[in-house]
Protein backbone atom coordinates (compact mmCIF):
# COMPACT_ATOMS: atom_id res chain seq x y z
CA UNK A 1 0.00 0.00 0.00
CA UNK A 2 1.53 3.36 -0.91
CA UNK A 3 0.84 7.14 0.61
CA UNK A 4 0.96 10.14 -0.78
CA UNK A 5 -0.13 13.33 0.52
CA UNK A 6 -1.68 15.75 -1.76
CA UNK A 7 -3.48 19.36 -1.70
CA UNK A 8 -6.94 19.31 -3.57
CA UNK A 9 -10.74 18.97 -3.38
CA UNK A 10 -11.71 15.77 -2.00
CA UNK A 11 -15.08 16.20 -4.17
CA UNK A 12 -12.78 16.25 -7.69
CA UNK A 13 -10.20 13.82 -6.51
CA UNK A 14 -9.66 10.95 -9.25
CA UNK A 15 -9.79 7.88 -7.04
CA UNK A 16 -11.64 4.71 -6.51
CA UNK A 17 -13.01 5.99 -3.33
CA UNK A 18 -13.02 8.71 -0.81
CA UNK A 19 -13.23 8.85 2.81
CA UNK A 20 -15.94 11.64 4.55
CA UNK A 21 -16.20 11.40 8.31
CA UNK A 22 -18.66 12.62 10.04
CA UNK A 23 -19.20 13.57 13.93
CA UNK A 24 -21.64 12.06 16.20
CA UNK A 25 -24.22 14.47 16.98
CA UNK A 26 -23.49 16.97 14.26
CA UNK A 27 -26.79 17.96 12.32
CA UNK A 28 -24.72 18.64 9.13
CA UNK A 29 -21.94 17.59 7.47
CA UNK A 30 -18.64 19.14 8.45
CA UNK A 31 -17.02 21.80 7.12
CA UNK A 32 -14.26 19.63 5.44
CA UNK A 33 -17.13 17.48 3.61
CA UNK A 34 -19.64 20.11 2.75
CA UNK A 35 -18.45 20.40 -0.74
CA UNK A 36 -18.37 16.68 -1.20
CA UNK A 37 -22.34 16.84 -0.08
CA UNK A 38 -23.02 19.53 -2.35
CA UNK A 39 -21.53 17.61 -5.49
CA UNK A 40 -23.86 14.42 -4.48
CA UNK A 41 -26.84 16.81 -3.89
CA UNK A 42 -26.76 16.82 -0.48
CA UNK A 43 -26.87 12.95 -0.11
CA UNK A 44 -24.78 12.63 3.23
CA UNK A 45 -26.79 15.93 4.65
CA UNK A 46 -30.26 14.04 3.83
CA UNK A 47 -28.71 10.56 5.71
CA UNK A 48 -27.86 12.75 8.93
CA UNK A 49 -31.62 14.11 9.17
CA UNK A 50 -32.77 10.76 8.29
CA UNK A 51 -30.81 9.15 11.05
CA UNK A 52 -29.61 6.12 9.18
CA UNK A 53 -25.49 8.02 9.34
CA UNK A 54 -25.85 8.75 12.95
CA UNK A 55 -21.71 9.26 12.86
CA UNK A 56 -21.25 6.71 15.59
CA UNK A 57 -17.47 5.52 15.88
CA UNK A 58 -16.62 3.05 13.09
CA UNK A 59 -20.03 3.28 11.53
CA UNK A 60 -19.23 2.68 7.79
CA UNK A 61 -21.78 3.47 4.99
CA UNK A 62 -21.03 2.94 1.81
CA UNK A 63 -22.57 5.27 -1.00
CA UNK A 64 -22.36 4.82 -4.91
CA UNK A 65 -21.83 8.31 -6.35
CA UNK A 66 -23.62 7.37 -9.77
CA UNK A 67 -20.78 9.41 -11.55
CA UNK A 68 -21.71 12.74 -10.16
CA UNK A 69 -17.82 13.06 -8.65
CA UNK A 70 -14.38 11.05 -10.16
CA UNK A 71 -14.26 8.71 -7.06
CA UNK A 72 -17.33 5.66 -7.59
CA UNK A 73 -17.84 5.48 -3.85
CA UNK A 74 -17.98 7.29 -0.91
CA UNK A 75 -17.04 5.85 2.55
CA UNK A 76 -18.99 7.79 4.92
CA UNK A 77 -16.84 6.95 8.36
CA UNK A 78 -18.53 7.68 12.07
CA UNK A 79 -15.93 9.81 13.75
CA UNK A 80 -17.93 9.62 16.92
CA UNK A 81 -18.59 12.26 19.37
CA UNK A 82 -16.28 15.52 18.46
CA UNK A 83 -14.95 15.97 21.90
CA UNK A 84 -13.74 12.28 22.12
CA UNK A 85 -12.24 12.73 19.12
CA UNK A 86 -8.27 11.69 18.83
CA UNK A 87 -5.58 9.74 17.68
CA UNK A 88 -6.59 6.50 18.64
CA UNK A 89 -9.79 6.90 17.41
CA UNK A 90 -8.44 7.88 13.62
CA UNK A 91 -6.39 4.70 13.73
CA UNK A 92 -9.12 2.64 14.49
CA UNK A 93 -11.39 4.24 11.57
CA UNK A 94 -8.75 3.95 9.26
CA UNK A 95 -8.47 0.54 9.95
CA UNK A 96 -12.08 -0.06 9.85
CA UNK A 97 -12.54 2.04 6.67
CA UNK A 98 -9.36 0.14 4.60
CA UNK A 99 -11.82 -3.03 4.84
CA UNK A 100 -14.65 -1.64 3.82
CA UNK A 101 -12.59 -0.26 0.45
CA UNK A 102 -11.61 -4.13 0.07
CA UNK A 103 -15.03 -5.29 0.25
CA UNK A 104 -16.01 -3.06 -2.62
CA UNK A 105 -12.95 -3.59 -4.77
CA UNK A 106 -11.29 0.06 -4.26
CA UNK A 107 -8.14 0.38 -5.06
CA UNK A 108 -7.53 3.67 -4.14
CA UNK A 109 -8.86 5.86 -1.74
CA UNK A 110 -8.54 9.22 -0.35
CA UNK A 111 -9.33 11.36 3.17
CA UNK A 112 -9.51 14.98 3.87
CA UNK A 113 -7.38 15.26 7.19
CA UNK A 114 -9.39 18.57 8.18
CA UNK A 115 -11.65 16.94 10.45
CA UNK A 116 -8.28 16.11 12.53
CA UNK A 117 -7.34 19.96 12.64
CA UNK A 118 -10.50 20.21 14.06
CA UNK A 119 -9.69 17.67 16.79
CA UNK A 120 -6.56 19.79 17.53
CA UNK A 121 -4.14 16.93 15.93
CA UNK A 122 -0.64 17.40 15.11
CA UNK A 123 -0.13 17.19 11.12
CA UNK A 124 2.39 14.20 11.35
CA UNK A 125 1.00 12.96 14.40
CA UNK A 126 -2.41 11.92 12.60
CA UNK A 127 -0.52 11.41 9.27
CA UNK A 128 1.20 8.32 11.18
CA UNK A 129 -2.01 7.19 12.50
CA UNK A 130 -3.68 7.16 9.03
CA UNK A 131 -0.75 4.91 7.68
CA UNK A 132 -0.81 2.67 10.75
CA UNK A 133 -4.89 1.97 10.75
CA UNK A 134 -4.91 1.48 6.98
CA UNK A 135 -2.00 -1.13 7.16
CA UNK A 136 -2.56 -2.61 10.34
CA UNK A 137 -6.15 -3.04 9.50
CA UNK A 138 -5.87 -4.35 6.05
CA UNK A 139 -3.16 -7.04 7.51
CA UNK A 140 -3.64 -10.75 6.01
CA UNK A 141 -2.84 -13.87 6.96
CA UNK A 142 -3.08 -15.76 4.06
CA UNK A 143 0.40 -17.90 3.79
CA UNK A 144 -0.40 -21.56 4.78
CA UNK A 145 -3.90 -21.18 2.11
CA UNK A 146 -3.63 -22.89 -1.25
CA UNK A 147 -6.48 -21.14 -2.01
CA UNK A 148 -6.76 -16.98 -1.40
CA UNK A 149 -10.25 -15.53 -2.41
CA UNK A 150 -9.89 -12.46 -1.27
CA UNK A 151 -7.69 -10.89 -4.20
CA UNK A 152 -9.01 -7.15 -3.74
CA UNK A 153 -6.16 -5.08 -2.06
CA UNK A 154 -6.24 -1.20 -0.99
CA UNK A 155 -2.77 -0.16 -3.31
CA UNK A 156 -2.77 3.19 -2.62
CA UNK A 157 -4.23 6.15 -0.10
CA UNK A 158 -3.98 9.76 -0.33
CA UNK A 159 -4.44 11.73 2.09
CA UNK A 160 -5.71 15.52 1.39
CA UNK A 161 -4.07 18.35 3.34
CA UNK A 162 -5.09 22.14 2.16
CA UNK A 163 -2.23 23.62 4.44
CA UNK A 164 0.45 22.94 1.50
CA UNK A 165 2.87 24.07 3.91
CA UNK A 166 2.55 21.13 5.86
CA UNK A 167 2.25 18.49 3.55
CA UNK A 168 5.97 18.04 3.91
CA UNK A 169 5.18 17.34 7.83
CA UNK A 170 2.21 15.07 6.35
CA UNK A 171 4.55 13.18 4.16
CA UNK A 172 7.13 12.02 6.92
CA UNK A 173 3.94 10.99 9.24
CA UNK A 174 2.99 8.86 6.41
CA UNK A 175 6.35 7.09 6.17
CA UNK A 176 6.99 6.86 9.94
CA UNK A 177 3.41 4.99 10.39
CA UNK A 178 4.21 2.92 7.07
CA UNK A 179 7.60 1.97 8.95
CA UNK A 180 6.15 1.50 12.27
CA UNK A 181 2.95 -0.65 10.70
CA UNK A 182 5.72 -2.57 8.41
CA UNK A 183 7.10 -3.91 11.76
CA UNK A 184 3.58 -4.62 13.65
CA UNK A 185 2.67 -6.41 10.73
CA UNK A 186 5.98 -9.13 10.54
CA UNK A 187 5.56 -9.56 14.32
CA UNK A 188 1.69 -10.51 13.29
CA UNK A 189 3.22 -13.17 10.93
CA UNK A 190 5.64 -14.30 12.71
CA UNK A 191 3.47 -15.29 15.92
CA UNK A 192 0.68 -16.63 13.19
CA UNK A 193 3.45 -18.50 11.99
CA UNK A 194 2.41 -22.34 13.15
CA UNK A 195 5.23 -23.76 15.75
CA UNK A 196 6.15 -26.68 13.22
CA UNK A 197 7.45 -23.44 10.69
CA UNK A 198 8.50 -21.15 13.39
CA UNK A 199 11.30 -22.67 14.92
CA UNK A 200 13.97 -21.33 17.30
CA UNK A 201 16.09 -21.78 14.09
CA UNK A 202 13.76 -20.32 12.05
CA UNK A 203 13.52 -17.07 14.34
CA UNK A 204 16.99 -16.71 14.13
CA UNK A 205 16.52 -16.63 10.33
CA UNK A 206 14.38 -14.09 10.45
CA UNK A 207 15.99 -11.64 12.69
CA UNK A 208 18.90 -12.56 10.27
CA UNK A 209 17.39 -11.01 7.73
CA UNK A 210 16.24 -7.85 9.03
CA UNK A 211 19.42 -7.64 10.30
CA UNK A 212 20.70 -8.04 6.70
CA UNK A 213 18.31 -5.69 5.51
CA UNK A 214 18.05 -2.43 7.58
CA UNK A 215 22.43 -2.70 8.79
CA UNK A 216 21.95 -4.23 12.04
CA UNK A 217 24.90 -6.09 13.89
CA UNK A 218 23.49 -9.62 14.52
CA UNK A 219 25.35 -12.87 16.57
CA UNK A 220 23.63 -16.10 17.33
CA UNK A 221 24.69 -17.93 20.12
CA UNK A 222 23.95 -22.09 19.98
CA UNK A 223 23.50 -24.79 22.60
CA UNK A 224 27.51 -24.82 22.92
CA UNK A 225 28.49 -21.10 23.23
CA UNK A 226 24.99 -21.01 26.09
CA UNK A 227 26.88 -23.76 28.01
CA UNK A 228 30.39 -21.49 27.61
CA UNK A 229 28.07 -18.70 29.03
CA UNK A 230 26.54 -21.06 31.73
CA UNK A 231 22.49 -20.53 30.87
CA UNK A 232 21.76 -22.70 32.88
CA UNK A 233 17.91 -22.06 32.98
CA UNK A 234 17.69 -21.64 29.51
CA UNK A 235 19.21 -25.08 28.45
CA UNK A 236 16.99 -26.25 31.08
CA UNK A 237 13.69 -25.72 29.44
CA UNK A 238 15.62 -26.57 25.72
CA UNK A 239 16.42 -30.29 27.51
CA UNK A 240 12.72 -31.48 26.42
CA UNK A 241 12.81 -30.48 22.73
CA UNK A 242 15.17 -31.89 20.10
CA UNK A 243 15.29 -28.60 18.20
CA UNK A 244 18.04 -26.33 19.05
CA UNK A 245 17.77 -23.42 21.66
CA UNK A 246 19.07 -20.14 19.75
CA UNK A 247 20.31 -16.57 22.23
CA UNK A 248 19.83 -13.92 19.57
CA UNK A 249 21.60 -10.57 19.80
CA UNK A 250 20.62 -7.45 17.99
CA UNK A 251 22.76 -4.25 18.15
CA UNK A 252 21.53 -0.81 16.22
CA UNK A 253 24.22 1.94 17.00
CA UNK A 254 22.63 5.39 16.10
CA UNK A 255 25.21 7.06 18.08
CA UNK A 256 28.41 5.65 18.78
CA UNK A 257 29.63 8.29 20.39
CA UNK A 258 27.93 7.44 23.53
CA UNK A 259 28.45 3.89 25.42
CA UNK A 260 25.00 3.82 26.88
CA UNK A 261 22.99 0.99 25.47
CA UNK A 262 19.50 0.61 25.77
CA UNK A 263 18.00 -3.35 26.09
CA UNK A 264 15.15 -4.90 24.99
CA UNK A 265 14.63 -8.43 26.19
CA UNK A 266 11.81 -10.46 24.24
CA UNK A 267 10.54 -14.27 25.35
CA UNK A 268 10.91 -16.49 22.33
CA UNK A 269 9.18 -19.72 23.57
CA UNK A 270 8.00 -20.98 19.96
CA UNK A 271 5.66 -23.46 21.51
CA UNK A 272 4.77 -24.32 24.59
CA UNK A 273 3.24 -27.37 25.61
CA UNK A 274 3.94 -26.44 29.79
CA UNK A 275 7.01 -29.48 29.40
CA UNK A 276 6.04 -32.44 32.43
CA UNK A 277 3.73 -29.59 33.99
CA UNK A 278 1.27 -30.38 30.60
CA UNK A 279 -1.16 -27.66 29.93
CA UNK A 280 -4.64 -28.64 29.11
CA UNK A 281 -5.55 -29.09 25.30
CA UNK A 282 -7.96 -26.33 25.25
CA UNK A 283 -6.20 -23.41 23.11
CA UNK A 284 -2.86 -24.83 23.59
CA UNK A 285 -2.70 -24.19 19.60
CA UNK A 286 -2.34 -20.24 21.43
CA UNK A 287 1.12 -21.73 22.39
CA UNK A 288 2.40 -21.35 18.94
CA UNK A 289 2.72 -17.42 20.09
CA UNK A 290 4.54 -17.78 23.06
CA UNK A 291 7.46 -16.16 21.38
CA UNK A 292 5.50 -12.82 20.94
CA UNK A 293 7.53 -10.98 22.89
CA UNK A 294 10.76 -12.26 21.05
CA UNK A 295 8.89 -11.37 17.93
CA UNK A 296 8.05 -8.08 18.87
CA UNK A 297 11.96 -6.56 19.96
CA UNK A 298 12.70 -8.43 16.39
CA UNK A 299 10.37 -6.29 14.12
CA UNK A 300 10.71 -3.02 16.52
CA UNK A 301 14.54 -3.20 15.84
CA UNK A 302 13.62 -3.43 12.49
CA UNK A 303 11.73 -0.01 12.18
CA UNK A 304 14.21 1.72 14.87
CA UNK A 305 17.34 1.18 11.81
CA UNK A 306 14.97 2.80 9.47
CA UNK A 307 13.83 5.73 11.61
CA UNK A 308 17.54 5.81 12.50
CA UNK A 309 17.21 7.55 16.12
CA UNK A 310 20.44 9.00 17.86
CA UNK A 311 20.20 6.05 20.29
CA UNK A 312 22.09 2.84 20.95
CA UNK A 313 19.81 -0.64 21.53
CA UNK A 314 20.81 -4.13 21.71
CA UNK A 315 18.00 -6.62 21.91
CA UNK A 316 18.40 -10.17 23.17
CA UNK A 317 15.85 -13.00 22.32
CA UNK A 318 16.05 -16.55 24.07
CA UNK A 319 14.47 -18.98 21.87
CA UNK A 320 13.66 -22.58 22.41
CA UNK A 321 10.60 -24.77 22.72
CA UNK A 322 9.08 -25.94 25.73
CA UNK A 323 7.38 -30.10 25.61
CA UNK A 324 7.91 -32.84 27.85
CA UNK A 325 10.25 -35.99 26.72
CA UNK A 326 12.70 -38.25 28.12
CA UNK A 327 15.05 -35.27 28.99
CA UNK A 328 12.72 -33.01 30.20
CA UNK A 329 12.99 -30.58 32.77
CA UNK A 330 10.97 -32.02 35.66
CA UNK A 331 9.40 -30.21 39.00
CA UNK A 332 11.75 -30.36 41.55
CA UNK A 333 14.75 -29.72 39.75
CA UNK A 334 17.04 -27.23 40.30
CA UNK A 335 18.51 -24.85 37.68
CA UNK A 336 21.77 -22.32 37.64
CA UNK A 337 21.40 -19.11 35.86
CA UNK A 338 24.23 -17.50 34.03
CA UNK A 339 24.68 -15.06 37.02
CA UNK A 340 25.27 -18.09 39.46
CA UNK A 341 21.38 -17.78 41.09
CA UNK A 342 19.96 -20.82 41.59
CA UNK A 343 16.62 -21.32 40.67
CA UNK A 344 13.97 -24.24 41.96
CA UNK A 345 11.67 -25.47 39.25
CA UNK A 346 7.79 -25.97 41.04
CA UNK A 347 5.93 -25.78 38.03
CA UNK A 348 7.73 -26.53 34.00
CA UNK A 349 4.57 -24.55 32.55
CA UNK A 350 6.73 -21.20 34.24
CA UNK A 351 8.97 -21.51 31.87
CA UNK A 352 9.24 -18.04 30.39
CA UNK A 353 10.70 -16.59 33.50
CA UNK A 354 13.60 -18.95 33.16
CA UNK A 355 15.16 -18.16 29.65
CA UNK A 356 14.59 -14.62 30.65
CA UNK A 357 16.56 -15.06 33.92
CA UNK A 358 19.64 -15.64 31.51
CA UNK A 359 18.82 -13.07 28.97
CA UNK A 360 18.26 -10.21 31.69
CA UNK A 361 21.43 -11.87 33.54
CA UNK A 362 23.25 -11.21 29.85
CA UNK A 363 21.86 -7.93 29.85
CA UNK A 364 23.27 -6.67 32.81
CA UNK A 365 26.59 -8.38 32.31
CA UNK A 366 26.43 -6.51 29.08
CA UNK A 367 25.91 -3.18 30.77
CA UNK A 368 22.55 -2.10 29.22
CA UNK A 369 20.43 0.27 30.59
CA UNK A 370 17.64 0.89 31.24
CA UNK A 371 16.38 -3.07 30.23
CA UNK A 372 13.01 -3.68 28.81
CA UNK A 373 11.53 -7.03 28.79
CA UNK A 374 8.51 -8.18 26.69
CA UNK A 375 7.02 -11.49 27.58
CA UNK A 376 2.98 -13.78 27.19
CA UNK A 377 4.30 -14.28 30.70
CA UNK A 378 1.48 -15.34 32.87
CA UNK A 379 -2.31 -16.56 32.74
CA UNK A 380 -2.38 -14.13 35.46
CA UNK A 381 -1.96 -11.17 34.04
CA UNK A 382 -4.48 -12.01 31.66
CA UNK A 383 -7.16 -12.48 34.22
CA UNK A 384 -6.33 -9.43 35.97
CA UNK A 385 -6.38 -7.32 33.15
CA UNK A 386 -8.59 -8.62 30.01
CA UNK A 387 -7.36 -8.65 26.44
CA UNK A 388 -6.44 -5.07 25.90
CA UNK A 389 -4.29 -4.19 28.59
CA UNK A 390 -0.52 -5.34 29.30
CA UNK A 391 0.32 -5.37 32.64
CA UNK A 392 3.92 -3.16 33.59
CA UNK A 393 6.51 -3.39 36.28
CA UNK A 394 9.35 -1.57 36.78
CA UNK A 395 11.81 -0.51 39.29
CA UNK A 396 12.39 3.03 37.71
CA UNK A 397 9.15 5.58 38.36
CA UNK A 398 10.66 7.55 35.23
CA UNK A 399 10.84 4.57 32.97
CA UNK A 400 7.63 3.38 33.77
CA UNK A 401 6.53 6.52 32.88
CA UNK A 402 8.04 6.89 29.51
CA UNK A 403 6.63 3.49 28.69
CA UNK A 404 2.99 4.52 29.42
CA UNK A 405 3.67 7.84 27.57
CA UNK A 406 5.03 5.72 24.16
CA UNK A 407 1.98 3.24 24.57
CA UNK A 408 -0.12 6.15 24.94
CA UNK A 409 0.90 7.68 21.45
CA UNK A 410 1.25 4.15 19.83
CA UNK A 411 -2.73 3.11 20.59
CA UNK A 412 -1.46 0.54 22.76
CA UNK A 413 -2.82 -0.07 26.41
CA UNK A 414 -0.44 -0.59 29.77
CA UNK A 415 -1.38 -0.27 33.20
CA UNK A 416 1.08 -0.51 35.88
CA UNK A 417 1.05 -2.91 38.49
CA UNK A 418 3.02 -3.08 42.32
CA UNK A 419 6.08 -4.69 42.88
CA UNK A 420 5.58 -5.18 46.44
CA UNK A 421 8.65 -6.70 49.05
CA UNK A 422 5.90 -8.68 50.83
CA UNK A 423 5.32 -10.39 47.84
CA UNK A 424 9.04 -12.19 47.70
CA UNK A 425 8.65 -14.19 50.73
CA UNK A 426 6.41 -16.05 47.62
CA UNK A 427 9.01 -17.00 45.66
CA UNK A 428 11.04 -18.20 48.12
CA UNK A 429 12.57 -22.35 48.16
CA UNK A 430 13.60 -24.13 50.59
CA UNK A 431 16.54 -26.13 48.56
CA UNK A 432 17.21 -23.03 46.29
CA UNK A 433 17.74 -19.46 46.06
CA UNK A 434 14.48 -18.86 44.34
CA UNK A 435 11.85 -20.70 43.09
CA UNK A 436 10.09 -19.98 39.86
CA UNK A 437 6.64 -20.46 40.74
CA UNK A 438 5.11 -18.23 43.87
CA UNK A 439 1.40 -19.89 43.85
CA UNK A 440 -1.59 -19.10 42.55
CA UNK A 441 -2.64 -15.77 44.11
CA UNK A 442 -0.36 -12.56 42.31
CA UNK A 443 0.73 -14.64 40.02
CA UNK A 444 1.68 -11.98 37.35
CA UNK A 445 3.40 -9.91 40.71
CA UNK A 446 5.46 -12.50 41.57
CA UNK A 447 6.53 -13.41 38.20
CA UNK A 448 7.70 -9.81 37.75
CA UNK A 449 9.58 -9.84 41.12
CA UNK A 450 11.13 -13.53 40.00
CA UNK A 451 12.63 -11.59 36.97
CA UNK A 452 13.47 -8.91 39.40
CA UNK A 453 16.27 -10.74 41.13
CA UNK A 454 17.67 -10.86 37.99
CA UNK A 455 18.56 -7.13 37.10
CA UNK A 456 19.68 -5.86 40.72
CA UNK A 457 19.26 -2.26 41.17
CA UNK A 458 19.30 -1.64 37.26
CA UNK A 459 16.48 0.54 36.19
CA UNK A 460 13.90 -1.91 34.49
CA UNK A 461 10.34 -2.75 33.25
CA UNK A 462 8.77 -5.73 32.49
CA UNK A 463 5.56 -5.71 30.01
CA UNK A 464 3.57 -8.62 30.49
CA UNK A 465 1.41 -8.72 26.69
CA UNK A 466 -0.39 -12.35 27.67
CA UNK A 467 -3.94 -10.58 27.24
CA UNK A 468 -3.37 -8.45 24.52
CA UNK A 469 -0.91 -10.68 22.14
CA UNK A 470 -3.66 -12.49 20.31
CA UNK A 471 -7.87 -10.99 19.34
CA UNK A 472 -10.78 -13.28 18.37
CA UNK A 473 -11.85 -10.40 16.01
CA UNK A 474 -11.52 -7.65 13.68
CA UNK A 475 -11.80 -4.05 15.51
CA UNK A 476 -10.48 -1.05 14.48
CA UNK A 477 -6.57 -1.74 13.38
CA UNK A 478 -6.55 -5.21 15.08
CA UNK A 479 -7.14 -8.43 13.06
CA UNK A 480 -8.23 -11.34 14.17
CA UNK A 481 -5.40 -13.60 15.33
CA UNK A 482 -1.82 -12.20 16.60
CA UNK A 483 -1.99 -8.55 17.03
CA UNK A 484 2.60 -7.61 16.88
CA UNK A 485 1.62 -5.93 20.58
CA UNK A 486 4.03 -3.75 21.42
CA UNK A 487 5.87 -3.13 18.47
CA UNK A 488 4.25 0.60 18.39
CA UNK A 489 5.38 1.19 22.28
CA UNK A 490 8.64 -0.06 21.99
CA UNK A 491 9.66 1.84 19.04
CA UNK A 492 7.82 5.19 20.02
CA UNK A 493 9.96 4.45 23.30
CA UNK A 494 13.49 4.11 21.94
CA UNK A 495 12.69 7.05 19.88
CA UNK A 496 11.57 9.23 22.79
CA UNK A 497 14.63 8.58 24.65
CA UNK A 498 17.14 9.94 21.58
CA UNK A 499 18.48 13.24 21.65
CA UNK A 500 16.53 13.83 17.66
Amino acid sequence: MKFEARSGDISTIATDAVIAGVYEGDDTPGADIRGLDSALGGIIAELIKSGEVKGKLNEMHALHTLGKIPARLVIVAGLGKRAEWDIDKLRDMAGEAVRVLRRHKAKSAALAMQSDREGGLEHAESACAVAEGCLLGAYLYRRHMTKDENGHEVEEVIVLENDSAALDKVNKGLEKGRIIAGAVMMARDMVNEPANHMTPAHMAEMAGEVASKYGLDIKVMDRAHMEKEKMGALLGVAQGTSEPPKFIIMNYRGDPSKKEVVGLVGKGLTFDSGGISLKPQEFMSDMKGDMSGGAVVIAAMGAIAQIKPAINVTALIPATENLPGGRALKPGDVLKASNSKTIEVINTDAEGRLILADALSYAVKSGLSPIVDLATLTGACHVALGDLYAGLFSNDHALAGRLIKAADDGGEKLWQLPLPEEYKDLNKSDIADIKNSGGRYGGAITAALFLQEFVSEIPWAHIDIAGPFMTDKNKGALVKGATGFGVRTLVRFVCGLSDK
